[in-house]
Formats: C-alpha cells, sequence, structure tokens
C-alpha cells in the first residue's frame, strides 16, 4: 500500500501531458504538410499541366492507324490483267497481347478450322517478321467464319477479324517471272527502307514485292499510305473514325509483253526445261519473257508454307529461278553469226573466203573434231553459217585470236548485263585473258593457253550467257547495231492524276557496223532456214526469217569419244538453241530459244521458235504444242552440224 502511494507521488503528470501534446502536434504539422504537398500537386496537375495531361488523355483515346494503299495493277501492252487485288476477311493473332500463343491456336481450332499448314505458316512468319504488330493464321474467312468467331470474340484477347487487300495473280504461273510475287515484310526489308528514307510510307503496309516486276517497280506500284484517326475503348479496339487521310493506290504498269504470245510460247515448251525471250528490235520492248518451269505466285500471296516452300527450293528442275536472266549457258553455233561479223569487220576474212573442211583442225597435237563426220567439203563463209561448220570457226578463232574475239563480240553484249528492268540477272562469261586471271587463283590456271581459244570460236569452252543476252544480241544485229536496252514496261499509268508515263526506248549503243557485211550476215542466216539446219522447221513458211540452229555441252566428251544421246543421263545431255529474226527485210522481231537436255538445236529449240512467230507474224494459233523432242536419231541429216 505504502509502495503503491510513492509510485503515484512519483509521476509527473504535467510533464507527461506535455509530451503528448507536443506529438500530436508535429503529427498535426505532418499531416498538414502532407494535405499541402498533396493539393500543390494536384493543382499542378490540374490548372498547371492541364493541357498536357488532357493531350495525352485524348492520345489515349485516339489511335493513329495507318491505312495501306490499294497496290497498282500489272497490265499486259493489251490490257489483259496480270496483277489485281481483292479485299477478304483474315483472323489475326497479336503477338505482344497473347500470353500463351500455342494454347490460343489450338482454342481457335475448336471453333474454327486451322490446318497444320496454317500452324506451320504462323511460326515462319513470326520468325521472320519479329515487329509485326499482327500476324494472320488464318486468311480468306468465309463469311459464316467471320459470324462464328464474333460470337466468341470474348473468349480470345489479343485475336481480331481484319479486313485486308490480298494480291491475286488471274494467269496463274503464265509469266510468273515477269510478273514475280509479294512477300511479307520482314526485318530486313524495314531496314533497307529506312536507308530509302521511305519507312513511314509503309506504315501499315505488310507486304513489298519479292521478285520480277513486283520487286524492280515496287515504289510505282505501292502508292501512299492514308491514315485514319480511331476513337478506341480500354481494350484498345476500334469504336468508331473520327477523321480519315484516304490513301493514295500505287500506279498501274502496262508492259511490253503480249500475254497470248506469252501463252503460246510457253505451251510451245511442254513439260521441258528452258527459256525464251523474243524482243522488239527498234525499241527493245520485250514481247515474251519464259523461264520454265515456272511457279504459281498465288502461293506466296498468303505466306507460303515450308512444306510448299521446299517443294519449290528443292525441286531438280529449279522453278525459281529466272533462266531468262540468271540461266548462264554456252551459246554454242549461235555464236557463229557473230563470229562471222567480227570476221569481216576485223578483215581477218572476206566473203569468198573458204576453206577446205576434213571434219577436224589439229592444233598442238589435239584434233578439234568437226559435228559432221567427214566434213563439209569446200565451205566459204556463207556455206560455214548455213551447214554450221565447226572447222571453219575453229580455223578463224585461231587466226584472230582470243584478245580480237573478246574485244569484239562484247560490243554485242556478251558477258555484260542487258540492263533489263528485272533484278536479279547476271552478267555470264566472255573469256579472256584478264577473265581468266580474276576468275583462278592457283597460277598455272590463270595463264590463257592458244588452245582454248580454239573452242571459243563455235560457243563452247568458257563461252557463257544468259538467254537475254543472246536475245539481244541477235536483236542488235537485225537492226543493223543499234542496240536497244532491254525493257519490259510500256508505260506507267498515276491513278490519281490520270497522267501516262511512257518510257522511252533507250539507245544503249549504236555499233558501227559496215552495211554489206551485215547484209551479207543476215542473207547467211536466212539460208540456215531455207536450205540449212533450220530448213526442216522454216522450210515452208510465209515469212522470211534468219536463224541459227546451236547445241550446247552440258558435260565434256573424251577425246575420240562419240555423243551418244541415248546413253548419257537426260540432264547431262546437250542443250538445244535457236536465233532467229523476222521478217527478213523489215525485222519485227528477234529471239532466242533454249531447251535444256533438248539435243539437236534443229530438233527442239528451232519449232518452238517456229510456232512463236506465226503467231506473232500471221496470228496462227498452233493446233497442239510442238511436244517433247524427237527419239535421238530420228533427224540424223540436221543433226550432222548445227
Amino acid at each position: 500500500m505504502i509502495g503503491n502511494l510513492r509510485g503515484a507521488e512519483i509521476r509527473d503528470h504535467e510533464r507527461e501531458l506535455h509530451h503528448f501534446k507536443f506529438r500530436v502536434g508535429v503529427a498535426g504539422v505532418a499531416v498538414l504538410l502532407a494535405f499541402t504537398l498533396l493539393a500543390a500537386r494536384f493543382i499542378y496537375l490540374q490548372v498547371v499541366q492541364h493541357k498536357t495531361y488532357a493531350s495525352k488523355a485524348e492520345d489515349n483515346r485516339i489511335s493513329i492507324v495507318p491505312v495501306p494503299p490499294n497496290r497498282g495493277l500489272i497490265l499486259d501492252r493489251n490490257g489483259v490483267v496480270l496483277a489485281h487485288n481483292y479485299s477478304a476477311y483474315t483472323l489475326e493473332i497479336f503477338p505482344a497481347r497473347v500470353t500463351d500463343l500455342d494454347r490460343t491456336i489450338q482454342a481457335l481450332s475448336e471453333y474454327l478450322e486451322v490446318q497444320p499448314k496454317d500452324r506451320a505458316r504462323f511460326r515462319k512468319l513470326l520468325a521472320e517478321t519479329r515487329n509485326a504488330e499482327s500476324l494472320p493464321i488464318r486468311t480468306r474467312l468465309s463469311d459464316e467464319e467471320v459470324a462464328r468467331f464474333a460470337a466468341n470474340r470474348f473468349r480470345f484477347p489479343g485475336v481480331e477479324v481484319k479486313a485486308r487487300l490480298f494480291r491475286q495473280y488471274p494467269q496463274g504461273d503464265l509469266a510468273s517471272h515477269v510478273v514475280g510475287y509479294i512477300g511479307r515484310i520482314n526485318t530486313r526489308d524495314q531496314e533497307k527502307l529506312a536507308e530509302l528514307g521511305v519507312d513511314a510510307n509503309y506504315r501499315g503496309t505488310d507486304f513489298i514485292g519479292r521478285t520480277g516486276l513486283e520487286a524492280s517497280y515496287q515504289q510505282e506500284l505501292h502508292g501512299s499510305t492514308g491514315f485514319e484517326q480511331v476513337e478506341i475503348d480500354a481494350a484498345g479496339r476500334g469504336i468508331r473514325t473520327l477523321v480519315r487521310t484516304p490513301a493514295q493506290a500505287g500506279n498501274n504498269v502496262t508492259l511490253t509483253l503480249d500475254i497470248k504470245l506469252q501463252q503460246i510460247a510457253e505451251e510451245a515448251f511442254g513439260a521441258r526445261r528452258g527459256a525464251l525471250v523474243a524482243i522488239e528490235p527498234s525499241t527493245g520492248g520485250v514481247l515474251a519473257f519464259v523461264s520454265k518451269p515456272g511457279f504459281d505466285p498465288n502461293q506466296f500471296v498468303d505466306g507460303i508454307d515450308p512444306q510448299s516452300w521446299g517443294e519449290l527450293n528443292n525441286s531438280p528442275d529449279r522453278p525459281l529461278t529466272n533462266r531468262a536472266i540468271a540461266g548462264i549457258y554456252p551459246p554454242g553455233s549461235t555464236f557463229k553469226p557473230f563470229m562471222a561479223m567480227a570476221a569481216l569487220e576485223l578483215g581477218k576474212r572476206t566473203p569468198t573466203s573458204a576453206i577446205s573442211d576434213p571434219g577436224y583442225f589439229e592444233f598442238g597435237g589435239r584434233r578439234f573434231r568437226d559435228s559432221k563426220p567427214g566434213g563439209h567439203g569446200h565451205v566459204d563463209l556463207y556455206k560455214s553459217i548455213v551447214v554450221s561448220s565447226d572447222t571453219f570457226y575453229y580455223r578463224l578463232a585461231n587466226d584472230m585470236g582470243i584478245d580480237a574475239i573478246a574485244g569484239y563480240i562484247g560490243k554485242f553484249g556478251f558477258g555484260s548485263k542487258s540492263g533489263i528492268d528485272l533484278e536479279g540477272e547476271a552478267a555470264g562469261v566472255l573469256p579472256s585473258p584478264e577473265w581468266k586471271q580474276r576468275r583462278f587463283a592457283k597460277p598455272e590456271q590463270r595463264k590463257w593457253y592458244a588452245g582454248e581459244t580454239i573452242s571459243i570460236g563455235i560457243g563452247q569452252g568458257y563461252n557463257a550467257y544468259t538467254p537475254v543476252q543472246i536475245a539481244l544480241a541477235m536483236a542488235t544485229l537485225a537492226a543493223n547495231g543499234d542496240m536497244y536496252r532491254p525493257r519490259l514496261v510500256q508505260h506507267i499509268d498515276d491513278v490519281r492524276t490520270g497522267e501516262r508515263r511512257h518510257l522511252e526506248p533507250v539507245l544503249q549503243r549504236r555499233l558501227a557496223l559496215k552495211p554489206e557485211n551485215v547484209e551479207f550476215v543476215k542473207r547467211a542466216m536466212a539460208g540456215v532456214n531455207i536450205e540449212g539446219t533450220g530448213a526442216r522447221s522454216f522450210g515452208n513458211a510465209q515469212y522470211s526469217s534468219g536463224g541459227k540452229t546451236g547445241t550446247a555441252q552440258v558435260i565434256g566428251m573424251k577425246q575420240g569419244e562419240k555423243y551418244d544421246e541415248k546413253k548419257i543421263n537426260e540432264r547431262h545431255r546437250d542443250h538445244s538453241l535457236f536465233i532467229v529474226f523476222a521478217p527478213l527485210e523489215s525485222p519485227r522481231i528477234a529471239l532466242m530459244v533454249i531447251v535444256e537436255n533438248g539435243g539437236f538445236g534443229a530438233r527442239a529449240a528451232a519449232p518452238i521458235a517456229r510456232t512463236v512467230l506465226d503467231y506473232y507474224l500471221l496470228g496462227k494459233v498452233p493446233a497442239a504444242a510442238p511436244g517433247a523432242a524427237a527419239p535421238a536419231g530420228e533427224d540424223e541429216e540436221e543433226a550432222e552440224s548445227d
């Protein structure tokens, strides 16, 4: 009791009250200060920064959506549509808004058909276009499928149906290497567009030209991107369009190509591999441009699935290779008219120069054989072209030397890119000592041997050119030395202004050829089709023409070994070539044909050329394609030399 009283006496109530009041005061000041700071911040945000945050809020409510332009049309010279557009619905996944892609795709397949190839294509696109906002899992949905998804849309955040423009190639694989195809824009494309300073114009655009004219005239065909101000909800979905700046469609591109002529040329090949290029000598306009086999560019519109891509890419027939500009072949005897021109122009031969052809030419202990055993007897320059005497040109090449050959033949465009308005053109090989120095690494390989010149004279050896180069050389000779740049586009129509822009012929070079020499070689080439190696195909033609057959070796033969087509694998057989121009007096068309592994030029390539000329000059439509090459030995008389 006494202890409790003492404890009560010890406590100082006044002091404790003072401390309590102090703590309450401090807490009150802190609370007041906090509310003051909050009020100040509130005033700052709501008054001082009102315009800034009001703008940001508006930006969150309004989205700027790019509107991709309608891609321009591609048409042939007669207005036939080769590439156009149509709209359809696609089911698109926004990868950034989906947490589990596999699970989402599996769930989608319960409502819509999603095939394995759709999944494979989606994965391929996902790997190639990492920055894409959305990628299609299904394209070209039916109205029923769109309605079914709309009813279940709430189940799939990050998945939407979009209306898209699709490219369509109504001619299928016809002229596929000319028209080309489009592909989805990837990271590398985006970097290239940024380097060109045009990336802003590609916002919202998913596709870009990959090959053919779709690629080389991409900027003309693309158009200008438009924009929409769209009000969006909390989920980021558009509610309504507030402001619209329309896109401007791409320009329409009209070609020099005649698609009916193209069709006849392609059908003439049948199932055979090869190329054909037909040029208008007076303008350089390409009338037909064939690379067989082709492919269906419609496969690439949705993004080709890996299986189809593998089939095309791994096929031994190489359907994706544009043989007309990227295939490199020995010209064979089609080289001889240009060798004859070189001989006349350089004074190495005259029209009356002649040899006795025993069927071979000996040089350095080696015997270079003619394709005709026993030779052609007395052969002058005219006959050398008509009967295609190898011996005559072995001797001519030896007399001229490689420097003179390369220096003169190069003027016709051999060994140089033609400048045609397609990407991916190869330069070919015009052999010379300088070329060999650049080509080979070992010193013993870099030396030019005199014996190598002999085979050059008949279009063999290191000679290797593209079909478009050989066709251009033929067109240049037909035009008496005027070399026009080959072109596929005739004019471009601006759909916005209605202006038509013609692509005028470009004279690249004018060779100073003596008229009498040109006339002589043309007359000899006319003899080929009247009495020589091309007579079987052209002997009864209703128009005059000048041609030259050619056969190019694919594999070399051992010395003394006789070529037997029946004993050689089909892909190792000789190539069949033919060059021709018509009419003789005023050439309207010049062309080159090559049939891979087709054998003698008179047998496989010449009939195709005849079919093309008959339609172009006479309007004659063949009852059927020339079909497969004749069996070996069926035309031995023509096979003797070409």
